[in-house]
């Protein structure tokens, strides 16, 4: 959920690119963490998965998740401090004490919910096969006997396994996409919004999606199970930004259309 995508040896400049930090309560993504004196919220994310989040060409974090969080900081009066980590690793970092909170794309599952305390959700998504144009891949039931490829840890690599396969795993999704691209699997499950944000990136790649019967999927914020005062703040505030329009707004920016009813 979160670089560079490349091509062989070539790079696509997509944002320093997509390869599923910190900002203060009034800055933008593109700016460095201030020392502002504000109380600091230490937030993890896998920073390479535009566009929920990426490291621009400042190599400083946006998205849709960075934007978000820091509206909530703004509203908390926190100065948001992000720092990228490996998406199988955030919630043992968060529990660590690490991370306050992790924002990540990450699917609220009752798994997961076992060991973290979930906001409640603010995006819904639903996975999406990504494979090359023309290929016999149609429906998820054609994946049987292919080469299947997924990010590690992530809600694509169960639905893979519940299927009764056994997917090839990668650290973050821009490497599965890139080995489709190169030829090394045959398609890639992930998160709808990713795969949509690729190709329109990247058209000349020839990379198309397919709507298989998956279920919806719905992303929260995360903190330690036992600190439910964060967790109450972080909903408050989610409800104040989707109530006063300025979820809509951060919505609109990044997909172009207007938020779903969550």
């Amino acid at each position: 959920m979160k670089k560079f995508f490349k091509v062989g040896v070539a790079s696509l400049v997509v944002m320093s690119l997509l390869g599923l930090s910190g900002c203060g309560a009034a800055q933008t993504p593109n700016a460095p963490a201030q020392n502002t004196g504000a109380k600091v919220l230490k937030v993890g994310s896998d920073i390479a998965y535009a566009p929920m989040e990426y490291m621009n060409a400042q190599q400083q974090p946006e998205g849709f998740d960075i934007d978000l969080m820091n509206a909530v900081g703004k509203d908390l009066g926190y100065e948001v401090k992000f720092e990228t980590g490996t998406f199988d690793g955030l919630i043992p970092a968060l529990n660590s004490g690490k991370y306050d909170a992790v924002i990540s794309a990450m699917t609220i599952t009752e798994e997961r919910a076992k060991t973290v305390r979930f906001s409640d959700k603010y995006f819904q998504a639903t996975q999406n096969i990504a494979v090359k144009q023309g290929s016999t891949i149609k429906s998820e039931a054609d994946l049987k006997g292919k080469r299947v490829g997924v990010q590690m840890g992530t809600t694509g690599q169960e639905v893979v396994e519940k299927m009764g396969m056994t997917p090839k795993k990668y650290d973050t999704a821009p490497d599965a996409l890139n080995d489709l691209i190169n030829g090394g699997i045959d398609a890639a499950v992930i998160d709808s919004p990713v795969v949509a944000y690729f190709i329109k990136q990247n058209p000349d790649k020839k990379i198309i999606t397919i709507q298989g019967n998956f279920a919806k999927e719905y992303y929260g914020i995360a903190v330690k199970l036992d600190n439910k005062d964060l967790g109450d703040k972080i909903n408050a505030s989610l409800k104040k930004l989707m109530d006063n329009g300025d979820y809509n707004k951060l919505y609109q920016k990044w997909f172009n259309m207007e938020a779903p009813k969550l």
